[in-house]
């Protein structure tokens, strides 16, 4: 099973638990062209119109508050607004990136494919950029070109967690066992750094590197790693956490059910 965030394989649950470099989303979700417009009315004010740069602030906003809501595709208009005033400004980097993360999340890989090109043509530095077009081949069942891209992303930045354990679901994938373990083993250790060594939910991301490491062992054979790596997976995974993300609580299901696999693996036989 594919355990990227985005997008699964077989296995019961849909989970993709390889990681993008998410969208950023804002805490305020209500200003707008409009609703500025309206304001300058209610208070009686004769206010210029915005400046090019305001109205891209604002389309920005706008475009963020349809993502909370999960209005992809209305985002993605007023994303596309916004790239096609500067389409080959370095300033458009952010906008490609995050247009094609939603195309990603819609399925529309091609297009996102075109979007994160678009992006490394204008900076070429951008490490989370490689890491989510790597996804994007990964997608696209084309894991050697996702595995270049993850390792040009951790050349531009070797504490990159997200794509170091990317990359070790795909070398999982292609049944690289001992370098997906690598991976993991390393992810886990720049995690533990980055969070002070703390894995409490929503501070660390160890409950999903467990869960892989824990599969890796899993298909390589190696059960009783794989039991202690699903049971830490687990712990990490709290249900409880009040800002538990929903792939997490997926995941959960899915490491419960791997679980179950193992301790018994009679049990989905019918008599």
């Amino acid at each position: 099973m594919n355990s990227r965030i985005h997008q699964g394989r077989q296995h019961s649950v849909n989970l993709s638990a390889r990681h993008n470099a998410s969208v950023i989303t804002k805490p305020r979700c209500k200003r707008s062209l409009e609703s500025k417009q309206s304001a300058s009315d209610r208070s009686g004010a004769s206010a210029a119109s915005p400046s090019l740069a305001e109205q891209s602030v604002l389309l920005r906003e706008e475009a963020f508050c349809e993502i909370q809501q999960g209005n992809y595709a209305a985002a993605i208009v007023l994303l596309s607004l916004l790239i096609d005033r500067n389409p080959n400004s370095p300033s458009s980097v952010n906008d490609y990136n995050n247009r094609g993360l939603l195309y990603f999340q819609t399925g529309q890989f091609a297009a996102a494919l075109a979007d994160y090109n678009q992006a490394l043509q204008l900076n070429p530095e951008l490490a989370k950029i490689y890491n989510n077009r790597a996804n994007c081949y990964a997608s696209m069942g084309r894991p050697m070109e996702a595995l270049f891209d993850y390792e040009t992303a951790l050349d531009l930045n070797p504490t990159n967690i997200h794509a170091r354990m990317n990359q070790g679901i795909t070398f999982c994938e292609l049944e690289m066992y001992d370098q997906a373990i690598e991976n993991f083993d390393l992810a886990l250790q720049f995690d533990q750094m980055r969070s002070g060594g703390a894995t409490a939910p929503g501070v660390s991301i160890a409950g999903h590197i467990y869960a892989q490491r824990g599969r890796t062992s899993h298909l390589a054979g190696d059960w009783n790693y794989a039991i202690t790596d699903y049971r830490r997976a687990l712990a990490a995974l709290s249900p409880t956490d009040s800002l538990l993300l929903d792939v997490s609580h997926r995941l959960r299901l899915q490491v419960e059910l791997w679980l179950d696999d193992l301790l018994d693996p009679l049990s989905g036989i019918e008599e």
